[in-house]
């Protein structure tokens, strides 16, 4: 599965939940797929998207909107993860239960040049577990032989049962490398996009905001 098509999945899960993305092409690709308002883009902040996320699901939780249904989710890169490990022990300290991190790891750094990260040798869904997260894997990803429609499947039902669960929930998803063609940069002043996303927040159904 190409990380594009796991961002489709993602998007068509999440339009009514906060979503922390990290940097680079994956918040290209997740904006191409659908740009929104709940759609906060991390631009220039690589390794922060599970700490902002952290803050974030903490902050609702205090206000009454911590809720399962009210999941603040996190959309992490192997590399920028491996930039800074520490979110996961902190989050698996304070636990917020309504906090999931999906990690697309492709094992590399696919916005220079493809250079391998360390996920090959280590398993950052063990590191999640031993930090008090919630792990869940799709059975299929990743792995050699399984068709398209199999893995998509199996995303989706991941994702569903991660989304139900109290947290913290770490969903590992191994994709392939490489990055889709023809995305154009996102080039929105971060101000812009935060402020865009506090505006959203503020307007939900029910926040106390």
């Amino acid at each position: 599965m190409r990380r594009i098509e796991a961002l489709e999945i993602l998007a068509a899960a999440t339009a009514r939940l906060p979503v922390v993305v990290t940097c680079a092409a994956t918040s290209r690709e997740l904006a191409a797929v659908a740009d929104r308002p709940n759609h906060l883009y991390l631009l220039d902040a690589m390794g922060l998207a599970g700490s902002v996320a952290t803050g974030v699901a903490l902050g609702l939780d205090r206000a009454g909107g911590g809720a399962a249904a009210d999941k603040v989710v996190a959309i992490e890169g192997d590399g920028s993860l491996l930039m800074n490990p520490n979110v996961l022990p902190t989050g698996g300290f304070l636990a917020p239960r309504n906090l999931l991190m999906v990690l697309l790891d492709n094992g590399v750094y696919a916005s220079t040049a493809g250079l391998p990260t360390y996920s090959s040798r280590v398993d950052l869904g063990a590191l999640a577990a031993a930090s008090g997260w919630t792990v869940l894997r799709p059975a299929a990803g990743g792995h050699e032989g399984a068709s398209p429609r199999t893995e998509a499947v199996e995303l989706r039902e991941s994702l569903a049962e991660a989304l139900a669960q109290d947290g913290p929930v770490f969903l590992h998803v191994r994709i392939e490398p490489g990055n889709a063609p023809g995305v154009p940069k996102l080039l929105e002043n971060p101000v812009v996009i935060a402020r865009r996303f506090q505006d959203w927040l503020a307007a939900r159904p029910g926040s106390a905001a």
